[in-house]
């Protein structure tokens, strides 16, 4: 039986679930750190902790990490590389993405997403629902791109940054690593890295 893995028993935990399903993976177990406090979410069975994962290794070859914090996601994501376990890539059926783009491995596209030509979508990101991203795009590893957002030509995203719902984000801007856009903001301008923005013209 084809059976995935995900790290992480939280509501983002079972749209990835979802997701999972729709594209053919015929079994999801969940693995969080709460565990026993925690033995379900929604559907689906939490088996153990992180290390339960890791320990069993060879039942549970494929996995991905379902945690909305960004550094908490990408770590646990190299976590389990390192543990020679594969991470998988998500796409949902109803997202859009051109055969020239790249969306790397522990990274998950929601429904109505789309992404177009040349762009990359680094490891460990969430390109969240009904959001765009547009050609030419450099999207860095731990982002979270959040519902609503768009994203114009051309731009350069850091790792571990997060754009919040309803946000836009002109061509040709760079956006450094961990950077948080707030809801409904409007980027213009270059962002330098670890620096929290909002507003229209986001500041």
């Amino acid at each position: 039986m084809k059976t995935l893995a995900i790290v992480g028993a939280s509501g983002h935990g079972k749209v990835v679930a979802e997701i999972a399903e729709l594209v053919g993976w015929q079994e999801v177990v969940f693995f969080d750190d709460a565990f026993p406090t925690v033995l379900s979410v929604g559907e689906w069975k939490v088996l153990g902790t992180t290390e339960d994962l890791v320990s069993q290794v060879d039942r549970y070859s494929t996995a991905i990490v379902a945690i909305g914090d960004n550094s908490v996601r990408l770590k646990k994501s190299r976590y389990l590389c390192s543990k020679s376990l594969k991470l998988a890539t998500l796409l949902h059926p109803g997202s859009i993405i051109s055969k020239y783009a790249n969306v790397h491995s522990g990274s998950v596209v929601m429904a109505g997403a789309v992404i177009n030509p040349f762009t990359s979508i680094g490891m460990a990101s969430i390109i969240n629902t009904g959001c765009s991203v547009d050609h030419d795009c450099m999207v860095g590893e731990g982002v979270h791109i959040s519902p609503g957002v768009h994203v114009a030509g051309g731009v350069s995203i850091g790792d571990l940054s997060w754009l919040g719902i309803g946000s836009a984000v002109k061509h040709c801007v760079e956006i450094g690593s961990s950077v948080v856009v707030g809801a409904g903001a409007v980027v213009v301008n270059n962002i330098a890295p670890n620096l929290l923005v909002k507003g229209i013209p986001a500041k």
